[in-house]
């Protein structure tokens, strides 16, 4: 059972509710995120999952009163063990969630599934197990980290991240640390690690297939130029879903137009443009392939133009060839909804840098902690029809537990004024109180409106 919040603050009133609503307990025991003996795993999972909100590192917190309760073993031995099924508790989550956000979205409002990768750095290290060498799209360098495939859903007002998988490198050579010897191969971690030395093209689809057999269900799928394959859109058609996702000038990959095939910069060039500043700058119905009864796929594609190049354009594609060309864009605009989702969780929730553990195990469970904190800043954003950012919602979280923590301080002192007077010979009970009411009275207005609190 969670345990109810001592202070009526903003922070641990959102967690509590976040907690009792989604059932966190009971979704840990189904995800056998269990403790043999000791201190209740709900309790310790609490304690992870509110400590970015203290801005106190681990082993700050600890020699806190608060964080006497347990130490940094029993942490590293939650986050450790193998045999815990974060990515089925991760999913239940989000399924509950989902499910809830859905009745408040329109039927004609399109939801969509989100697909897309980010850096996961630990560029400092040389002992993580499974850590490798990957592209950085941003510095455009190879860096030490895992690739962090992440399945997003939106509805356009809000994200939820799905799943994830830390990807390591599917070549060998580019594997800097391999897997430990004394994994049970039974045990869900170690199909994480076997996941993880994937292409991200088969992990994506595992991905799908395991939030749809959770129920979770959405119109489109979208992904950026990296995934735009012509196998990548077939092999997602088969997931009963349209996708529209953005294509990038390959050479080799080919498209059928009146009986020709070609690359993506020769149809640009065969296409009549339309004249004057206009946004959509063409679009076309061309053909990717053949299903798997044989049957040809058409796609359409539409060329926009590139506000930052004036003249150069982007390309967008849509299996549902119905879809007006604006639709198309304004569908594809709500893939911006993860990228906001890595900004927060690397820059506030301190994905990756927290903690600092070298087991895949650790990583992976720590990740599905920090996902779950934004799953419950974006209900409370989505609940109290805020319209602050998740950032800025975070923020005012951090301030509130400082309010609190200076509150505490306040009450402890009148606790000890209060010892010291009744050590004092005086006559009854009520002298001793009128006294701790004179010092209240004398204390700044803003401390007694926080003591009142």
């Amino acid at each position: 059972m969670v345990r109810e919040p001592q202070h009526s603050d903003q922070l641990q009133s959102m967690v509590f509710a976040f907690f009792r609503e989604y059932k966190i307990a009971r979704l840990l025991k189904q995800s056998n995120v269990t403790k043999q003996a000791g201190i209740g795993v709900i309790e310790v999972f609490q304690a992870i999952f509110s400590l970015v909100f203290t801005q106190r590192s681990l082993n700050r917190w600890l020699k806190q009163p608060e964080g006497k309760k347990f130490g940094k073993d029993t942490v590293y031995r939650f986050l450790n063990n193998p045999r815990h099924n974060w990515r089925r508790f991760l999913l239940m989550l989000s399924a509950a969630v989902v499910q809830r956000m859905s009745r408040l979205t329109s039927d004609d409002r399109a939801d969509v599934l989100i697909i897309d990768d980010s850096l996961f750095s630990r560029n400092r290290s040389k002992k993580v197990e499974l850590l490798a060498r990957v592209y950085d799209h941003v510095s455009h360098k190879f860096v030490r980290g895992f690739r962090m495939l992440t399945l997003g859903w939106s509805d356009g007002n809000s994200f939820v991240p799905l799943a994830f998988s830390l990807l390591s490198s599917e070549n060998e050579r580019n594997r800097l640390c391999d897997v430990e010897n004394c994994i049970d191969k039974r045990t869900c971690g170690y199909k994480r690690r076997k996941e993880s030395m994937q292409r991200a093209t088969d992990a994506l689809f595992e991905l799908l297939t395991q939030a749809q057999a959770m129920g979770i269900r959405a119109k489109y799928l979208l992904f950026d130029s990296w995934f735009a394959y012509p196998a990548v859109v077939l092999k997602a058609l088969e997931h009963s879903m349209h996708v529209v996702c953005m294509l990038k000038a390959v050479p080799k990959v080919r498209y059928e137009y009146e009986g020709r095939r070609l690359n993506l910069k020769e149809l640009y060039a065969t296409l009549r443009k339309r004249r004057g500043r206009a946004r959509i700058l063409a679009s076309v119905v061309v053909t990717i392939g053949q299903d798997a009864k044989g049957t040809p796929v058409p796609v359409k594609v539409v060329f926009v133009r590139d506000r930052n190049r004036s003249r150069q354009w982007l390309a967008l594609l849509s299996t549902d060839t119905s879809l007006p060309d604006d639709e198309v864009i304004r569908i594809y605009g709500k893939r911006w909804d993860i990228e906001t989702f890595f900004k927060v969780s690397k820059s506030h929730l301190r994905l990756a840098k927290e903690l600092q553990g070298r087991t895949y195990d650790q990583m992976f469970a720590h990740t599905t902690i920090v996902f779950a904190r934004y799953i419950m800043l974006a209900t409370a954003s989505r609940d109290e029809r805020d319209p602050r950012t998740i950032g800025a919602l975070f923020f005012d979280c951090c301030d509130e537990m400082a309010d609190i923590r200076f509150a505490d301080v306040i009450r402890l002192l009148i606790t000890m004024l209060q010892s010291a007077l009744e050590t004092l010979d005086m006559p009854n009970d009520n002298e001793i109180d009128t006294v701790i009411q004179q010092f209240i009275a004398h204390l700044p207005s803003p401390i007694k409106e926080r003591l009142a609190a």
